[in-house]
């Protein structure tokens, strides 16, 4: 069986506390977009066998796909092996949830493949024991995301706008963020109501005007490289940009290819991972 396990943006994140367990609690909207890693999944004779076309990505327990073919068979007790290859297209470290996506594909192929009648909702429920993104992931679409991930409320449909994303050569600790988050003051918060309206009523300039990430507190922070991606967006007749979770990378979005296409080759120049993708 082969997926498109899809990357997403955040057209907004916001950190609202934390719980006694350490896990922070998020308010994000979640749009998936048209870059995707392909999965792969058969039965195979025993244990889990992950592939990736990627050599230096881990093929063993710290990837959350392995994680999530464990998690799987040892929730509905399956008693045969799984073949697993992921062809990576989306970028490593990069705040795409590109792990997350690819952890939620094998969830959903597995289920196809051995059980059939569990419904998306439970699936998310063991998605979420792997990371905040990954219950979205299961969904996909546009959504807003509370919780630690998990209480999810899906939005009308966000799609078919044009950007850009541009991943500098370096990742970024998702982990290392969250935990330097909590020693931050952050003034500026996302109005979320707000931008659930901009999304609703499929307002691209209102939605860019207001799209604000408090992780970039800490990311931009160390990474003042973010700031000149940013606005170069807006030099280049961007209507806003924005970092997608924890970093590193950055999305823009235009109205008009044209321009779209003059950034992508601007930045080319400079970055080796640079995608023109819409959402879906």
């Amino acid at each position: 069986m082969e997926l498109k396990a899809y990357a997403k943006i955040n057209l907004s994140l916001d950190v609202t506390g934390v719980r006694e367990d350490g896990y922070h609690l998020l308010k994000m909207i979640m749009q998936n977009i048209d870059l995707y890693d392909v999965v792969r999944v058969e039965k195979g004779k025993e244990g889990i066998n992950l592939k990736c076309s990627i050599d230096t990505i881990p093929v063993d327990n710290r990837n959350i796909a392995y994680k999530a073919a464990e998690l799987f068979i040892k929730s509905y007790d399956i008693k045969e092996g799984v073949d697993i290859y992921i062809e990576k297209n989306i970028p490593v470290e990069a705040g795409l949830a590109g792990g997350s996506t690819d952890g939620a594909a094998v969830l959903k192929a597995m289920r196809d493949i051995f059980k059939p009648k569990v419904s998306d909702c439970e699936l998310a429920n063991i998605g979420v024991k792997l990371g905040a993104d990954v219950p979205y992931c299961i969904y996909g679409g546009t959504a807003l995301c509370e919780g630690i991930g998990e209480i999810i409320t899906h939005l009308k449909p966000f799609r078919n706008h044009i950007l850009v994303l541009v991943k500098p050569n370096f990742g970024v600790s998702t982990k290392e963020v969250y935990k330097e988050i909590d020693n931050k003051s952050v003034l500026n918060h996302p109005n979320i109501e707000i931008m659930i309206k901009a999304v609703e009523n499929n307002d691209l300039k209102s939605v860019c005007s207001n799209m604000v990430n408090v992780l970039e507190n800490v990311t931009v922070e160390r990474y003042p490289e973010l700031n000149f991606i940013k606005e170069e967006v807006l030099n280049f007749k961007g209507l806003g940009a924005l970092m997608s979770g924890s970093g590193s990378t950055i999305f823009g979005f235009f109205q008009d290819m044209y321009f779209a296409q003059k950034y992508y080759d601007h930045m080319k120049l400079k970055y080796n991972q640079v995608f023109i993708t819409r959402t879906i």
